[in-house]
């Protein structure tokens, strides 16, 4: 297992903040703390950005969200899939854009917001990511010859690399670990520099940075010192009180009452901020994205970044997510709706942050990035009415700066066979893509535009450092604009 930050990362915020404690005359072995190093380790942000990602638990079905379209590989992909096949007519053709010789993709039938989004050059579409260690061939992968991700097919273990490069039990994620680095950019509030609308995630979590938890209400209070709470204001008081009374006589009861404090003055300031940015009846300005699960998480996302100026805000990393992507059985049925979900809240969320009249400033379209992320694609073949687990996956990255209406990575071969031929060496069974792009060149890529320097991307993404140009596989993957 790696360490959460390598040396670069630490060494540098080492020396950066005991530079700073040295010169406004500090004692360093009181005041250098872990909470100083996370300070002290960030790049320069003069503007705002954000990461949005947009997880897809239960392993997502590649082959029926970016569908082949030439004729060809079609026949190919309708006889692999059989009863589970999506028609040709109903299909959404995506611009051919950087493909070439007559290759052609198109979108699910009930991803219309997307289809229109990538061909206006908007979205991209990344080919066949996935977990990796280093550059892997089907050969290896079969004789065991070189390093793995661990307990591949596993649903829990599988999520935790795609977020932490480790399997279950990890401690950190990149997302987090830019979060590490993100934090003294938003020095009024560097907890609200990681934010997730959806539960406790390892992406989110640093060596200093915290997955700050919203729903999609609003911020989490904490009742039992809400002055209401009892019927009476001075009792409330008095709790509140308290609980946020650091200076008891038990060091640990000090500590936790500090961690209170913190999580009612955290909640007030979020909810003072949203109260800027209402979204109920009356106020219609996010009423693009819909009331859908993930819809209402976007929306959450969308008031917080509208309201970035009144949190002090400049670097933010947001984690949503959808869940029911198991698709064993009724993958039909139940793919179509997640894609429709998927894309009218991704679509609306775009059209949104592209709005100068809510989030002022012309919009901020250019300065927000979606992605999506699932911890495996899924079979090209059928189990009679669905799909089993998979591995590498295609996945769409959404926002103003994205060099859209374009593919990356390598197409795949539309292929089920276990012969020596090139064809079948994309795959390793049943058509689970094995990836041609890592999720740390994936990573790296987005992690550049949000302002993370090469230096910084070995404590980031651990494995980056195996995927080189000169082994074929592209540190950065071209699709954000600097």
């Amino acid at each position: 297992m790696h360490p959460i930050l390598p040396g670069p990362l630490s060494r540098r915020a080492f020396l950066q903040r005991s530079a700073q404690l040295a010169f406004t005359g500090v004692a360093l072995p009181t005041a250098l703390n872990l909470a100083a190093i996370g300070e002290a380790a960030a790049f320069n942000a003069s503007d705002y950005k954000a990461l949005v990602c947009v997880f897809l638990f239960g392993g997502n079905d590649y082959a029926n969200t970016v569908v082949p379209y030439d004729s060809t590989r079609y026949e190919q992909y309708r006889s692999a899939r059989a009863d589970i096949a999506l028609a040709h007519a109903d299909l959404l053709p995506l611009n051919p854009g950087n493909l070439a010789g007559g290759l052609r993709y198109a979108l699910h039938p009930n991803m219309g917001g997307l289809a229109g989004l990538f061909n206006a050059g908007h979205a991209a579409v990344q080919l066949n990511v996935g977990p990796l260690v280093e550059p892997l061939t089907r050969a290896q992968y079969e004789a065991e010859t070189r390093r793995q991700p661990p307990k591949l097919f596993s649903h829990n273990d599988q999520q935790s690399c795609w977020q932490s490069s480790s399997p279950e039990g990890a401690t950190a994620g990149w997302g987090g670990r830019m979060g590490d680095l993100a934090q003294p950019t938003n020095a009024g509030n560097p907890l609200f520099t990681c934010i997730s609308v959806t539960g406790n995630t390892v992406f989110l979590t640093g060596e200093e940075a915290l997955a700050y938890q919203v729903g999609s209400w609003g911020a989490v209070r904490i009742n039992a010192v809400d002055r209401w709470a009892f019927g009476s204001d001075a009792v409330g008081k008095a709790l509140s009180s308290i609980v946020r009374d650091t200076r008891r006589p038990h060091v640990l009861e000090g500590m936790y009452n500090g961690v209170t404090a913190r999580a009612i003055t955290a909640e007030a300031s979020i909810t003072a901020a949203l109260t800027a940015y209402p979204d109920d009846e009356d106020h219609t300005q996010f009423a693009a994205i819909p009331n859908t699960n993930l819809g209402r998480q976007l929306r959450m996302v969308a008031r917080l970044i509208a309201a970035r100026n009144l949190l002090s805000t400049k670097r933010q990393v947001f984690f949503v997510s959808m869940g029911g992507f198991d698709t064993h059985g009724g993958l039909l049925q139940t793919h179509g709706d997640l894609m429709q979900e998927l894309s009218e809240a991704l679509t609306g969320f775009y059209q949104v942050t592209g709005d100068a009249t809510v989030m002022g400033a012309g919009g901020v379209a250019n300065q927000v990035t979606a992605f999506t992320a699932s911890e495996f694609g899924r079979t090209l073949t059928s189990n009679g009415d669905g799909s089993d687990h998979g591995w590498g996956g295609h996945h769409l990255v959404v926002g103003g700066a994205v060099n859209g209406g374009q593919f990356y990575g390598k197409p795949p071969p539309v292929s089920v066979g276990d012969s020596d031929s090139a064809e079948d060496q994309w795959h390793v069974g049943q058509g689970r893509l094995l990836p041609s792009t890592s999720v740390d060149q994936y990573a790296g890529t987005l992690a550049r535009w949000f302002g993370v320097n090469d230096t910084e991307l070995a404590g980031i993404l651990p494995h980056l450092s195996s995927f080189t140009v000169a082994n074929g596989y592209p540190p950065d993957l071209g699709f954000m604009t600097p």
